[in-house]
């Protein structure tokens, strides 16, 4: 058990989240952070709660969220950390809709998609973290919005709770005809968190001045990577196609999560979760379930000996 040092707290996690970024994390490449060594503690966000302080901002009982790690304990100095109010939403629901994923959903689609009023939203991967909140935002600004995901519950879901206009299951319908079917004027955001060739069945069916937003590539992480085919529908379409790390988007975190925040309690979004119960040895089997469809939403492995 670490104690910790003056100016230091002890935190014991609760709940951590897991992420596809893990498994690009442990390629031993260059990258927008360094990648995990072996032998290193995998780096991961958590939620838990202060059992020992020496720290003056933080005390016995606090509830806070950083980048602790996959291990039940982390020591840390208040840098990078930061209070949270459980009495805003569960504490899932701060790594989730107003955490690093309702973020980026914001961050991406705002700043980079840029969508208006009456124009198309399609977003892959659609029940997943990032792209179930992605869609209902674009539902707030008054956006027609199409998700990709995988079996007919989760499309459902999208449409049926999630208020999404229209749902494709790439697991059995044709991506590309599809788009074409329920976007006839062309697709003037696409919000990407998958890659391959789901990628290329929206760059064949972009509108003029389309925005694509490059948030991940989850399809991509486990073999060779493949370039889109077709990117010179970018030039033909006028289109962009950009991306982006959340972190550079630190400063403005506090903006986001009051709006994300307040569009909770209005019940415009709704946060799903899909919580493992285990200890850390269920990390890596917790992990995969990201690449073979086995979560909705936020996938959180909940640690033993968390009090809420």
């Amino acid at each position: 058990m670490p104690a910790p040092a003056e100016g230091e707290f002890l935190v014991r996690n609760e709940y951590l989240s897991v992420d596809p970024a893990m498994r690009a994390w442990m390629n031993d490449v260059p990258s927008y952070v360094p990648p995990v060594q072996l032998g290193e503690v995998m780096r991961a966000a958590g939620i838990g709660r202060v059992v020992e302080s020496r720290h003056p901002d933080y005390s016995v009982g606090d509830t806070v969220y950083g980048t602790f790690g996959v291990q039940r304990f982390a020591l840390a100095d208040g840098r990078g950390v930061t209070p949270v109010d459980t009495s805003v939403a569960s504490a899932p629901t701060h790594l989730g809709a107003l955490g690093l994923s309702g973020l980026t959903a914001y961050f991406g689609l705002l700043d980079i998609g840029r969508p208006e009023p009456g124009q198309t939203v399609v977003v892959s991967a659609a029940a997943g973290s990032v792209g179930s909140i992605t869609g209902q935002i674009a539902k707030i600004r008054g956006c027609r919005a199409i998700g990709i995901a995988g079996g007919p519950e989760k499309c459902a879901l999208l449409v049926d709770q999630l208020g999404f206009d229209a749902a494709i299951d790439y697991k059995s319908e044709h991506v590309g005809r599809r788009l074409r079917d329920l976007a006839p004027d062309g697709i003037d955001v696409f919000f990407d968190n998958v890659g391959g060739a789901i990628l290329e069945g929206a760059l064949g069916n972009l509108a003029r001045g389309a925005r694509i937003v490059l948030s991940g590539a989850v399809s991509q992480y486990n073999s060779p990577p493949s370039g889109p085919r077709n990117y010179m529908q970018l030039l033909i379409r006028r289109a962009t196609m950009a991306g982006f790390v959340i972190f550079d988007y630190a400063r403005r975190y506090p903006e986001a999560r009051a709006e994300l925040a307040e569009w909770v309690r209005a019940g415009s979004i709704t946060g799903l979760e899909t919580i493992v119960d285990g200890d850390i040895d269920r990390f890596p089997e917790t992990l995969l379930k990201l690449f073979t469809g086995g979560n909705t939403g936020k996938l959180i492995l909940a640690l033993p000996g968390r009090q809420g």
